[in-house]
């Protein structure tokens, strides 16, 4: 399979992830949310079936997988099917941009944040979720990939190395959060999100564009 079409042909059971595994996407939800601004226009950057631009209010975002987007379509945001390498927009256009597990999707993930950087306006920012593959959980993730038909292609980053890819495309002022510290199939209550990384599986980086 090319590396979409999986998505394409499995993107309703992608989705139904999110409501087998409530507590866990709660979790993610609550630490993104930490930093998505008040005000502003946002769009996200791989927004799958877009459950989390519904619940950020984000109207906008681009998706390569077909089957993802006309879901993410079907919650009434305006999904443009296209690679997040080649982003459809103006210069400076948003205020922030949200991107939530995946730049491990990706072939290119500087170019992804160049990209990211180029339609957002000064001062704009980039928030990022991912699975840190240096956390316990992370390294499980990790030994399951061959047999996980969705991560399968993936490309997992530590905290450190979006830190350092981040910094090389000129975005300061980095503040991190994490979640999720145990397991994701028997969770009974949303997990606490903490500051820092090292613990959590789920990480989430908040950046400002340098002018």
């Amino acid at each position: 399979m090319l590396r979409f079409d999986v998505f394409d042909k499995f993107a309703e059971e992608y989705d139904r992830w999110f409501d087998s595994h409530i507590f866990a996407y709660q979790s993610e939800v609550y630490a993104i949310r930490r930093f998505i601004p008040d005000n502003g226009t946002g769009i996200e950057i791989g927004i799958g079936t877009g459950r989390f631009s519904v619940r950020f209010g984000i109207k906008s975002g681009v998706e390569p997988s077909e089957g993802m987007a006309a879901i993410g379509c079907s919650r009434g945001i305006d999904v443009c099917i296209s690679q997040a390498e080649q982003l459809p927009y103006n210069n400076e256009q948003f205020d922030f941009a949200l991107i939530v597990t995946t730049l491990c999707f990706v072939d290119n993930p500087m170019l992804v944040l160049n990209e990211a950087r180029r339609i957002l306006k000064p001062d704009g920012q980039i928030i990022i979720g991912i699975i840190d593959k240096e956390t316990q959980i992370g390294k499980t993730y990790e030994s399951m990939k061959v047999s996980n038909k969705f991560y399968n292609n993936a490309t997992f980053y530590s905290t450190q190395d979006v830190i350092e890819l981040l910094q090389k495309v000129n975005f300061s002022q980095i503040q991190i959060c994490q979640t999720i510290f145990s397991n994701q199939d028997t969770m009974k209550v949303p997990d606490i999100v903490k500051d820092g990384s090292g613990e959590g599986v789920f990480v989430v980086l908040s950046a400002i564009k340098l002018k």
